[in-house]
């Protein structure tokens, strides 16, 4: 389900860069105690190292690169930008609820729970927001959050954050409380978000000239609390990280929830030290944004947590994304956009394709192993699950027999194996597996991970019969006296469904 269309508020004074104070102060969070030390009810900060994320909701990155918004371009010039798709049923629709949870949390909503804008099922006592886990971590640290969709501040984010604002479909007046206490307090973790460019979706459509004037709109209220981060009379010796991030899309008559490309663009600009001007990157997604601010704030991520995303810095590319150079149009598939390149059947250095059981024929972009992006691989056919691929990275290796079988082949499945560069192993007695998978079953199949040592005979590790969605991280016994070991990755499948795989790693 997505949100009811609103009335938006008028913008006629959205071009201003600061506003004068508030003459009230917001209600404090539960158990905060104001102080002398406090600006109408958010506790003075005590960290240099600062953070202020703006969510402007409904935002295609597609309108973005053409409205009027010299700000937010800004922003990106000045650091990095990286685009990616969300999910989409059934892991969950491309609504409010589980997008700003998923930014929120650092984990996507197999894991927070959110499913629609009810928010039943959350799992947030386990996954809880950013605000949360650096209160918890610094409770010394100052937290604000004010939201123009009320459940941002009220639901997704809970009461150990300091001051929680629910602004009632207000950018305007988001903004300009943001601005204040931005320019005049000494937050030290922000979150903002504003609303009305999705109202513009919802109400005219993303295709519309209302919703890039709506952007436009947007982009004057984010100079306005940029400014005020620059206004602070301490900016110089303060460390700050500026995210800009939206939550899904809308199709070009308004509305999302769905499964189309429109629906599911998002991206991520973050601007500060460490992020190279201009950059652009494929590797990063909305799960990154929690753990990257919660190191900027010096916060340990504890791998117990569970969490989904990395601090954008500790993002690297592995051998798969390497291939993006060499992608590929396509070659049978006819519902892929002509013009997108996202697949090749050749794989990266060390790794090969063992396709000696394979059928000839069938589908060229999937007989056998490939590597593929998911804006190329999903629009293959929508609808089927591989929307769900959402713990790969930049591009991943793909096994679809489902796909591959939409056209005639030889007598037989789908048998395909994937087989990684020879890992030495220094003599250690036990080696650490680790990679992303997402195996779904929809008919016969089978999905085997073998290792060998030395060369000597393929060892099970794992299998898959049933559907996973997961990093894995396995632990491998390894042979007295074993140099050497390499993996295998045998995907098999009659017109079933598919098995991804990314970022393999073995260290010993």
């Amino acid at each position: 389900m997505s949100r009811p269309v609103r009335i938006a508020i008028a913008a006629a004074t959205v071009a201003a860069t600061l506003v004068p104070p508030l003459a009230a102060a917001h209600a404090q969070a539960p158990g905060v105690t104001a102080s002398a030390s406090a600006y109408k009810g958010l506790p003075d900060g005590t960290k240099t190292a600062k953070s202020l994320v703006i969510g402007v909701d409904g935002t295609r990155y597609d309108k973005l690169l053409k409205a009027d918004a010299p700000n937010i371009k800004a922003l990106a010039a000045g650091g990095m930008t990286a685009t990616s798709n969300l999910y989409a049923n059934p892991l969950s629709p491309t609504v409010s609820g589980p997008g700003w949870s998923t930014i929120a949390t650092g984990v996507w909503p197999d894991k927070h729970g959110v499913k629609d804008n009810t928010f039943a099922g959350s799992h947030y006592d386990a996954y809880p927001d950013m605000a949360t886990r650096l209160e918890t971590a610094t409770p010394a640290a100052s937290t604000l959050v004010a939201a123009s969709w009320n459940p941002v501040a009220d639901t997704i984010f809970s009461s150990r954050t300091d001051l929680r604002i629910p602004e009632s479909e207000n950018d305007v007046k988001t903004a300009s409380d943001a601005a204040d206490y931005l320019a005049h307090g000494n937050p030290d973790s922000t979150f903002l978000h504003f609303d009305e460019v999705d109202e513009a979706g919802h109400s005219s459509g993303g295709g519309s000239q209302a919703y890039l004037d709506a952007i436009h709109q947007a982009d004057a209220l984010v100079r306005q609390v940029v400014n005020a981060v620059r206004s602070r009379p301490t900016y110089a010796q303060e460390n700050w990280l500026i995210v800009l991030t939206t939550d899904h899309g809308h199709t070009d008559a308004g509305g999302h929830g769905g499964n189309t490309a429109a629906e599911r663009q998002t991206f991520v600009i973050a601007d500060g030290s460490g992020f190279t001007p201009g950059s652009t990157r494929y590797d990063v997604k909305l799960v990154d944004i929690a753990p990257t601010v919660l190191k900027h704030e010096g916060v340990v991520i504890n791998p117990a947590w569970g969490l989904d995303g990395k601090p954008i810095d500790e993002i690297t590319p592995d051998a798969f994304d390497t291939r993006r150079g060499a992608l590929q149009t396509r070659t049978d598939e006819t519902g892929i956009p002509a013009a997108t390149k996202g697949y090749t059947r050749q794989p990266p250095a060390g790794w090969s394709i063992d396709n000696s059981a394979m059928p000839t024929g069938g589908v060229t972009e999937w007989r056998g192993w490939s590597f593929a992006t998911d804006e190329f691989w999903t629009a293959a056919q929508l609808g089927q699950g591989r929307e769900t691929n959402v713990r790969a990275r930049n591009v991943f290796a793909v096994a679809d027999s489902d796909e591959w079988d939409d056209k005639a082949h030889g007598t037989g499945p789908f048998d395909s194996t994937l087989v990684s560069p020879v890992y030495q192993l220094h003599g250690a007695a036990t080696a650490a597996l680790s990679y992303a998978s997402n195996y779904v079953v929809d008919g016969p199949q089978t999905g085997d991970v073998h290792i060998s040592f030395d060369g000597g005979a393929p060892q099970l590790v794992k299998s898959y019969r049933s559907n996973s969605n997961t990093v894995e991280h396995l632990t491998v016994q390894v042979p007295a006296g074993a140099t050497t070991a390499q993996l295998r990755f045998r995907y098999t499948g009659t017109n079933s469904a598919f098995w991804t795989v990314d970022q393999v790693v073995l260290q010993p």
